[in-house]
Protein backbone atom coordinates (compact mmCIF):
# COMPACT_ATOMS: atom_id res chain seq x y z
CA UNK A 1 0.00 0.00 0.00
CA UNK A 2 1.46 3.11 -0.89
CA UNK A 3 2.69 5.56 1.82
CA UNK A 4 -0.29 7.77 3.38
CA UNK A 5 -0.31 11.33 4.84
CA UNK A 6 1.75 12.24 7.73
CA UNK A 7 -1.92 13.80 9.10
CA UNK A 8 -2.87 10.29 8.80
CA UNK A 9 0.07 8.91 10.54
CA UNK A 10 -0.76 11.43 13.69
CA UNK A 11 -4.21 10.65 13.70
CA UNK A 12 -3.49 6.66 13.44
CA UNK A 13 -1.47 7.03 16.38
CA UNK A 14 -3.34 9.47 18.61
CA UNK A 15 -6.15 6.68 18.05
CA UNK A 16 -3.95 3.97 18.91
CA UNK A 17 -3.18 5.87 22.56
CA UNK A 18 -6.98 6.94 23.05
CA UNK A 19 -8.48 3.28 21.85
CA UNK A 20 -8.87 2.23 25.21
CA UNK A 21 -11.37 5.05 26.11
CA UNK A 22 -12.91 6.12 23.18
CA UNK A 23 -15.90 9.07 23.79
CA UNK A 24 -18.52 7.31 22.14
CA UNK A 25 -17.46 4.26 19.87
CA UNK A 26 -17.58 1.05 21.94
CA UNK A 27 -15.11 -0.89 19.95
CA UNK A 28 -16.59 -4.04 21.23
CA UNK A 29 -20.01 -3.65 19.50
CA UNK A 30 -18.22 -2.65 16.34
CA UNK A 31 -16.46 -5.90 16.14
CA UNK A 32 -19.62 -7.58 17.20
CA UNK A 33 -20.35 -10.03 14.74
CA UNK A 34 -24.18 -9.97 15.71
CA UNK A 35 -25.41 -6.96 12.56
CA UNK A 36 -28.48 -6.39 14.60
CA UNK A 37 -26.33 -5.24 18.10
CA UNK A 38 -23.89 -3.65 16.12
CA UNK A 39 -26.39 -1.54 13.89
CA UNK A 40 -29.18 -0.39 16.22
CA UNK A 41 -27.97 2.27 17.76
CA UNK A 42 -26.78 3.53 14.51
CA UNK A 43 -30.07 3.11 12.60
CA UNK A 44 -31.86 4.97 15.37
CA UNK A 45 -29.04 8.25 15.36
CA UNK A 46 -29.21 7.96 11.74
CA UNK A 47 -33.37 7.59 11.77
CA UNK A 48 -34.12 10.51 13.94
CA UNK A 49 -31.64 12.57 12.01
CA UNK A 50 -33.10 11.53 8.50
CA UNK A 51 -36.32 12.26 9.63
CA UNK A 52 -35.22 16.02 10.95
CA UNK A 53 -33.95 16.63 7.93
CA UNK A 54 -36.89 15.64 5.80
CA UNK A 55 -38.67 18.33 7.23
CA UNK A 56 -36.04 20.46 6.04
CA UNK A 57 -35.99 19.68 2.75
CA UNK A 58 -39.81 18.98 2.86
CA UNK A 59 -39.74 22.96 3.38
CA UNK A 60 -37.31 22.93 0.64
CA UNK A 61 -39.43 21.59 -1.47
CA UNK A 62 -42.54 23.65 -1.23
CA UNK A 63 -40.26 26.78 -1.39
CA UNK A 64 -39.21 25.46 -5.10
CA UNK A 65 -42.64 24.07 -5.40
CA UNK A 66 -43.76 27.75 -5.08
CA UNK A 67 -41.17 29.50 -7.51
CA UNK A 68 -42.76 29.00 -10.49
CA UNK A 69 -42.29 32.75 -11.03
CA UNK A 70 -39.00 33.30 -10.15
CA UNK A 71 -37.95 30.41 -12.75
CA UNK A 72 -40.11 31.74 -15.21
CA UNK A 73 -39.07 35.43 -14.28
CA UNK A 74 -34.84 34.61 -14.54
CA UNK A 75 -34.14 31.80 -17.30
CA UNK A 76 -31.58 29.09 -16.14
CA UNK A 77 -32.23 29.67 -13.05
CA UNK A 78 -33.80 26.40 -12.44
CA UNK A 79 -30.41 24.84 -14.04
CA UNK A 80 -28.18 26.60 -11.33
CA UNK A 81 -30.73 25.32 -8.41
CA UNK A 82 -29.18 21.15 -7.88
CA UNK A 83 -25.97 22.78 -8.40
CA UNK A 84 -25.91 25.46 -5.52
CA UNK A 85 -27.60 23.11 -3.08
CA UNK A 86 -25.13 20.27 -3.74
CA UNK A 87 -22.32 22.86 -3.01
CA UNK A 88 -23.34 24.04 -0.01
CA UNK A 89 -24.09 20.53 1.17
CA UNK A 90 -20.51 19.46 0.03
CA UNK A 91 -18.60 22.36 1.37
CA UNK A 92 -19.98 22.49 4.70
CA UNK A 93 -21.16 18.87 4.66
CA UNK A 94 -17.00 17.86 4.83
CA UNK A 95 -16.43 20.66 6.96
CA UNK A 96 -18.87 18.90 9.78
CA UNK A 97 -17.02 15.45 8.72
CA UNK A 98 -13.51 17.19 9.17
CA UNK A 99 -14.99 18.34 12.80
CA UNK A 100 -16.31 15.09 13.70
CA UNK A 101 -13.25 13.45 12.37
CA UNK A 102 -11.05 15.61 14.54
CA UNK A 103 -13.34 15.04 17.31
CA UNK A 104 -12.83 11.81 17.29
CA UNK A 105 -9.58 11.21 17.34
CA UNK A 106 -9.16 13.96 19.88
CA UNK A 107 -7.75 16.67 17.96
CA UNK A 108 -10.38 19.20 18.66
CA UNK A 109 -11.55 19.80 21.78
CA UNK A 110 -15.78 19.14 22.41
CA UNK A 111 -16.38 22.78 23.21
CA UNK A 112 -16.90 25.98 21.66
CA UNK A 113 -13.88 28.24 21.71
CA UNK A 114 -11.21 29.88 19.69
CA UNK A 115 -9.10 27.05 18.04
CA UNK A 116 -6.76 26.90 14.96
CA UNK A 117 -7.85 23.90 13.68
CA UNK A 118 -11.35 25.20 13.72
CA UNK A 119 -10.05 28.48 12.38
CA UNK A 120 -8.66 26.91 9.54
CA UNK A 121 -11.76 25.42 8.92
CA UNK A 122 -13.63 27.93 8.59
CA UNK A 123 -11.50 30.20 6.45
CA UNK A 124 -10.74 27.10 3.92
CA UNK A 125 -14.10 26.70 3.55
CA UNK A 126 -14.99 30.39 3.15
CA UNK A 127 -12.40 30.42 0.43
CA UNK A 128 -14.13 27.56 -1.34
CA UNK A 129 -17.68 29.15 -1.11
CA UNK A 130 -16.08 32.07 -3.16
CA UNK A 131 -14.61 30.05 -5.71
CA UNK A 132 -16.83 27.51 -6.49
CA UNK A 133 -20.17 29.90 -6.38
CA UNK A 134 -18.16 31.61 -9.17
CA UNK A 135 -17.82 28.55 -10.82
CA UNK A 136 -20.93 27.35 -10.67
CA UNK A 137 -22.04 30.09 -12.39
CA UNK A 138 -20.09 30.01 -15.23
CA UNK A 139 -20.24 26.17 -15.72
CA UNK A 140 -24.30 26.43 -15.25
CA UNK A 141 -23.73 29.52 -18.30
CA UNK A 142 -22.07 27.30 -20.39
CA UNK A 143 -24.11 24.16 -19.89
CA UNK A 144 -27.13 26.48 -20.85
CA UNK A 145 -25.58 27.91 -24.05
CA UNK A 146 -24.83 24.08 -24.97
CA UNK A 147 -28.02 22.45 -24.37
CA UNK A 148 -29.26 25.49 -26.18
CA UNK A 149 -31.71 26.12 -23.00
CA UNK A 150 -33.03 29.52 -22.21
CA UNK A 151 -30.37 31.51 -20.11
CA UNK A 152 -30.23 34.89 -18.31
CA UNK A 153 -26.58 37.09 -18.37
CA UNK A 154 -22.89 35.80 -17.42
CA UNK A 155 -22.85 38.66 -14.78
CA UNK A 156 -26.76 38.02 -13.29
CA UNK A 157 -25.41 34.13 -12.87
CA UNK A 158 -22.16 35.20 -11.12
CA UNK A 159 -24.22 37.65 -8.93
CA UNK A 160 -27.06 35.11 -7.87
CA UNK A 161 -24.44 32.92 -7.39
CA UNK A 162 -21.96 34.35 -5.26
CA UNK A 163 -24.72 36.86 -2.97
CA UNK A 164 -26.66 33.37 -2.31
CA UNK A 165 -23.03 31.35 -1.65
CA UNK A 166 -22.49 34.24 1.38
CA UNK A 167 -25.89 34.62 2.63
CA UNK A 168 -26.08 30.91 3.36
CA UNK A 169 -22.57 30.44 4.65
CA UNK A 170 -23.17 33.37 7.28
CA UNK A 171 -25.84 30.42 8.57
CA UNK A 172 -24.43 27.45 7.71
CA UNK A 173 -21.20 28.09 9.37
CA UNK A 174 -21.81 28.47 13.06
CA UNK A 175 -24.50 26.19 12.58
CA UNK A 176 -22.53 23.76 11.08
CA UNK A 177 -19.71 24.25 14.10
CA UNK A 178 -22.82 23.71 16.93
CA UNK A 179 -24.63 20.54 15.03
CA UNK A 180 -21.12 19.02 15.34
CA UNK A 181 -19.85 19.84 18.93
CA UNK A 182 -23.41 19.83 20.54
CA UNK A 183 -24.10 16.20 19.14
CA UNK A 184 -20.04 14.95 20.31
CA UNK A 185 -20.68 16.52 23.60
CA UNK A 186 -24.29 14.55 23.49
CA UNK A 187 -22.23 11.60 23.35
CA UNK A 188 -23.95 10.74 19.58
CA UNK A 189 -21.72 10.24 16.67
CA UNK A 190 -21.52 13.05 14.28
CA UNK A 191 -21.02 10.82 11.59
CA UNK A 192 -24.67 9.54 11.95
CA UNK A 193 -25.34 13.40 13.36
CA UNK A 194 -23.92 15.96 11.61
CA UNK A 195 -23.65 15.34 8.00
CA UNK A 196 -27.16 14.66 7.27
CA UNK A 197 -28.27 17.22 9.63
CA UNK A 198 -25.72 20.06 8.06
CA UNK A 199 -26.73 19.00 4.19
CA UNK A 200 -30.64 19.46 5.20
CA UNK A 201 -29.71 22.81 6.28
CA UNK A 202 -28.40 23.43 3.71
CA UNK A 203 -31.44 22.96 1.02
CA UNK A 204 -33.30 24.62 3.32
CA UNK A 205 -31.37 27.86 3.31
CA UNK A 206 -30.49 28.04 -0.28
CA UNK A 207 -33.61 28.57 -1.90
CA UNK A 208 -34.25 31.53 0.11
CA UNK A 209 -30.82 32.92 -0.16
CA UNK A 210 -31.09 32.48 -3.59
CA UNK A 211 -34.88 34.45 -3.80
CA UNK A 212 -32.83 36.96 -1.16
CA UNK A 213 -30.24 37.08 -4.34
CA UNK A 214 -32.46 37.72 -6.76
CA UNK A 215 -34.32 40.38 -4.87
CA UNK A 216 -30.81 42.08 -4.06
CA UNK A 217 -29.93 42.17 -7.86
CA UNK A 218 -33.76 43.32 -8.88
CA UNK A 219 -33.42 46.30 -6.74
CA UNK A 220 -29.83 47.51 -9.18
CA UNK A 221 -30.39 44.95 -12.36
CA UNK A 222 -31.33 47.90 -14.62
CA UNK A 223 -28.38 49.82 -13.85
CA UNK A 224 -26.47 47.45 -16.00
CA UNK A 225 -22.92 49.42 -15.71
CA UNK A 226 -23.57 48.99 -11.34
CA UNK A 227 -24.13 45.04 -12.19
CA UNK A 228 -21.36 44.28 -14.14
CA UNK A 229 -18.48 46.41 -11.97
CA UNK A 230 -20.07 44.40 -9.06
CA UNK A 231 -19.63 40.97 -10.73
CA UNK A 232 -16.74 41.80 -11.98
CA UNK A 233 -15.62 42.27 -8.42
CA UNK A 234 -17.24 39.37 -7.07
CA UNK A 235 -15.03 37.28 -9.13
CA UNK A 236 -11.55 39.23 -8.50
CA UNK A 237 -12.89 38.61 -4.71
CA UNK A 238 -12.34 34.98 -5.29
CA UNK A 239 -9.81 34.71 -7.26
CA UNK A 240 -7.71 36.19 -4.37
CA UNK A 241 -9.20 33.93 -1.96
CA UNK A 242 -8.30 30.95 -3.77
CA UNK A 243 -4.65 32.05 -4.65
CA UNK A 244 -4.22 33.04 -0.70
CA UNK A 245 -5.54 29.38 -0.48
CA UNK A 246 -3.40 27.34 -3.14
CA UNK A 247 -0.64 28.98 -1.22
CA UNK A 248 -0.75 28.81 2.61
CA UNK A 249 1.32 25.69 4.16
CA UNK A 250 -0.86 24.69 7.13
CA UNK A 251 -4.28 22.64 7.03
CA UNK A 252 -5.93 25.62 4.85
CA UNK A 253 -3.80 25.01 2.25
CA UNK A 254 -4.32 20.87 2.54
CA UNK A 255 -7.95 21.37 2.51
CA UNK A 256 -8.32 24.14 -0.60
CA UNK A 257 -5.90 21.94 -2.80
CA UNK A 258 -7.36 18.71 -2.04
CA UNK A 259 -11.15 20.13 -2.08
CA UNK A 260 -10.92 22.48 -5.51
CA UNK A 261 -10.80 19.81 -7.90
CA UNK A 262 -13.19 17.86 -6.18
CA UNK A 263 -16.10 20.34 -5.90
CA UNK A 264 -15.02 21.76 -9.50
CA UNK A 265 -15.84 18.81 -10.58
CA UNK A 266 -18.98 18.39 -7.94
CA UNK A 267 -20.57 21.52 -10.07
CA UNK A 268 -20.17 20.32 -13.17
CA UNK A 269 -22.20 17.27 -11.71
CA UNK A 270 -24.60 19.60 -10.08
CA UNK A 271 -25.38 21.88 -13.37
CA UNK A 272 -26.02 18.33 -14.96
CA UNK A 273 -28.47 18.01 -12.96
CA UNK A 274 -29.80 21.10 -12.87
CA UNK A 275 -29.71 20.80 -17.01
CA UNK A 276 -32.16 17.33 -16.78
CA UNK A 277 -34.42 19.32 -14.57
CA UNK A 278 -34.79 21.86 -16.77
CA UNK A 279 -34.64 19.88 -19.32
CA UNK A 280 -37.99 18.36 -17.65
CA UNK A 281 -39.47 21.60 -16.35
CA UNK A 282 -42.75 20.53 -18.60
CA UNK A 283 -43.16 17.49 -16.95
CA UNK A 284 -42.57 19.13 -13.46
CA UNK A 285 -44.16 22.34 -13.48
CA UNK A 286 -47.57 20.33 -14.70
CA UNK A 287 -47.33 18.24 -11.56
CA UNK A 288 -45.70 20.36 -8.84
CA UNK A 289 -46.18 18.00 -5.97
CA UNK A 290 -42.84 15.84 -7.97
CA UNK A 291 -41.20 19.42 -8.14
CA UNK A 292 -41.85 19.09 -4.31
CA UNK A 293 -40.80 15.96 -4.10
CA UNK A 294 -37.11 17.12 -5.76
CA UNK A 295 -35.16 18.44 -3.35
CA UNK A 296 -36.69 16.13 -0.79
CA UNK A 297 -35.96 13.12 -2.90
CA UNK A 298 -32.51 14.61 -3.42
CA UNK A 299 -31.70 15.75 0.15
CA UNK A 300 -32.44 12.33 1.73
CA UNK A 301 -29.84 10.30 -0.91
CA UNK A 302 -27.59 12.56 -0.43
CA UNK A 303 -27.96 12.14 3.34
CA UNK A 304 -27.79 8.52 3.24
CA UNK A 305 -24.56 8.99 1.21
CA UNK A 306 -23.44 11.48 3.42
CA UNK A 307 -24.03 9.44 6.55
CA UNK A 308 -21.68 5.60 4.51
CA UNK A 309 -19.49 8.25 3.03
CA UNK A 310 -18.29 10.00 6.93
CA UNK A 311 -18.37 6.55 8.58
CA UNK A 312 -16.39 5.30 5.80
CA UNK A 313 -13.96 8.04 6.44
CA UNK A 314 -13.83 7.61 10.13
CA UNK A 315 -13.69 4.12 10.00
CA UNK A 316 -10.38 4.26 7.57
CA UNK A 317 -8.89 7.01 9.91
CA UNK A 318 -9.66 4.93 12.82
CA UNK A 319 -7.88 1.20 11.57
CA UNK A 320 -11.60 -0.27 11.72
CA UNK A 321 -11.75 -0.78 7.84
CA UNK A 322 -9.31 -1.30 5.51
CA UNK A 323 -8.54 0.10 2.80
CA UNK A 324 -8.42 -2.73 0.88
CA UNK A 325 -10.26 -3.44 -2.85
CA UNK A 326 -12.51 -5.87 -1.80
CA UNK A 327 -15.52 -4.86 1.26
CA UNK A 328 -14.82 -6.36 4.24
CA UNK A 329 -16.93 -7.31 7.39
CA UNK A 330 -17.24 -3.80 9.00
CA UNK A 331 -17.88 -1.80 5.44
CA UNK A 332 -20.42 -4.65 4.72
CA UNK A 333 -22.70 -4.07 7.64
CA UNK A 334 -22.74 -0.51 6.79
CA UNK A 335 -24.13 -1.25 3.53
CA UNK A 336 -27.00 -3.23 5.09
CA UNK A 337 -27.73 -0.31 7.67
CA UNK A 338 -28.23 2.30 4.86
CA UNK A 339 -30.09 0.03 2.67
CA UNK A 340 -32.11 -0.60 6.06
CA UNK A 341 -32.84 3.22 6.48
CA UNK A 342 -33.17 3.41 2.29
CA UNK A 343 -36.09 1.27 2.64
CA UNK A 344 -37.55 2.78 5.15
CA UNK A 345 -37.24 6.66 3.84
CA UNK A 346 -37.80 6.57 0.39
CA UNK A 347 -41.23 5.59 0.51
CA UNK A 348 -42.29 7.62 3.47
CA UNK A 349 -40.44 11.08 1.91
CA UNK A 350 -42.65 10.14 -1.39
CA UNK A 351 -45.73 10.02 0.83
CA UNK A 352 -44.62 13.20 2.20
CA UNK A 353 -44.24 15.43 -0.64
CA UNK A 354 -47.38 14.56 -2.02
CA UNK A 355 -49.75 14.82 1.07
CA UNK A 356 -48.33 18.19 2.29
CA UNK A 357 -48.74 19.32 -1.56
CA UNK A 358 -52.62 18.23 -1.49
CA UNK A 359 -52.60 19.84 1.74
CA UNK A 360 -51.44 22.94 0.27
CA UNK A 361 -53.45 22.56 -2.90
CA UNK A 362 -50.39 22.00 -5.03
CA UNK A 363 -51.43 19.15 -7.85
CA UNK A 364 -50.52 15.41 -6.40
CA UNK A 365 -50.13 12.37 -8.38
CA UNK A 366 -51.27 10.34 -5.95
CA UNK A 367 -49.73 8.27 -2.67
CA UNK A 368 -49.24 4.80 -4.40
CA UNK A 369 -47.69 6.64 -7.46
CA UNK A 370 -45.28 8.77 -5.47
CA UNK A 371 -44.45 6.21 -2.76
CA UNK A 372 -43.36 4.03 -5.75
CA UNK A 373 -41.21 6.49 -7.67
CA UNK A 374 -39.64 7.41 -4.71
CA UNK A 375 -38.88 4.13 -3.75
CA UNK A 376 -37.72 2.38 -7.49
CA UNK A 377 -35.51 5.60 -7.91
CA UNK A 378 -34.17 5.71 -4.71
CA UNK A 379 -32.97 2.10 -4.53
CA UNK A 380 -31.67 1.92 -7.62
CA UNK A 381 -29.58 5.27 -7.07
CA UNK A 382 -28.33 3.95 -3.27
CA UNK A 383 -27.48 0.45 -4.99
CA UNK A 384 -25.44 2.47 -7.36
CA UNK A 385 -23.66 4.70 -4.77
CA UNK A 386 -22.67 1.99 -2.13
CA UNK A 387 -20.08 0.44 -4.89
CA UNK A 388 -19.14 4.28 -6.03
CA UNK A 389 -18.71 5.55 -2.20
CA UNK A 390 -16.62 2.89 -0.88
CA UNK A 391 -14.23 2.44 -3.82
CA UNK A 392 -13.85 6.75 -3.52
CA UNK A 393 -13.25 6.22 0.06
CA UNK A 394 -10.49 3.61 -0.39
CA UNK A 395 -8.74 4.79 -3.41
CA UNK A 396 -8.69 8.14 -1.59
CA UNK A 397 -7.40 6.51 1.48
CA UNK A 398 -4.71 4.64 -0.80
CA UNK A 399 -3.50 7.78 -2.59
CA UNK A 400 -2.60 9.82 0.77
CA UNK A 401 -5.68 11.64 0.46
CA UNK A 402 -8.34 12.64 3.70
CA UNK A 403 -11.18 11.14 2.70
CA UNK A 404 -13.15 13.91 4.74
CA UNK A 405 -12.59 15.99 1.94
CA UNK A 406 -13.27 13.88 -1.04
CA UNK A 407 -15.62 11.44 -0.60
CA UNK A 408 -18.83 13.34 0.18
CA UNK A 409 -18.04 16.46 -1.79
CA UNK A 410 -17.41 13.74 -4.62
CA UNK A 411 -20.09 11.01 -4.00
CA UNK A 412 -23.32 13.33 -2.81
CA UNK A 413 -22.49 15.72 -6.00
CA UNK A 414 -23.09 12.20 -7.86
CA UNK A 415 -25.85 11.27 -6.05
CA UNK A 416 -27.11 14.58 -6.99
CA UNK A 417 -27.23 14.03 -10.76
CA UNK A 418 -28.04 10.46 -10.39
CA UNK A 419 -31.12 10.70 -8.48
CA UNK A 420 -32.36 13.46 -10.66
CA UNK A 421 -32.10 11.43 -13.41
CA UNK A 422 -33.59 8.24 -11.88
CA UNK A 423 -36.33 10.12 -10.26
CA UNK A 424 -36.79 11.44 -13.40
CA UNK A 425 -36.93 8.09 -15.25
CA UNK A 426 -39.22 6.62 -12.25
CA UNK A 427 -41.74 9.38 -12.68
CA UNK A 428 -42.40 9.12 -16.36
CA UNK A 429 -42.45 4.70 -16.20
CA UNK A 430 -44.83 4.65 -13.24
CA UNK A 431 -46.97 7.57 -14.46
CA UNK A 432 -47.29 6.15 -17.95
CA UNK A 433 -48.14 3.05 -16.63
CA UNK A 434 -50.84 4.21 -14.17
CA UNK A 435 -52.24 7.18 -16.52
CA UNK A 436 -53.37 4.89 -19.46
Amino acid sequence: MKKISLLMKIRQSITNLTKSTPHFINQNVIKDNNFFKFSYSIIKQSLLALIICAIGDLCAGLILGNMTSYLAAWPGLLTLVPGAIGMRGNIFGSFGSRLGTDLNIGMLPPKIEKSKILSQNIISSMILTMTLSICLAFITKILCVIFNLPSMSIFDFILISFFAGLISSVIMLPLSMLISLKSFQHGWDPDNITTPLIAAFGDLFTLPSIILSVLLLSSFHNITVLRNIIAILAVIIAIIGICYGFKSNDKIGTIVKQSTPVLFICSILGSISGGILNSSAETLLSNPSLLTLVPLFSGESGNLVSILGARLSSGLHLGLIEPSRKPGSNALKNFGIILILAIIIYPVIGILADSSSLILGINGVGFLNIATISFLAGMAMILIMIFVVFNISTISYRKGLDPDNIVIPLSTSMTDSISTLMLIVAAMLILGLFTI
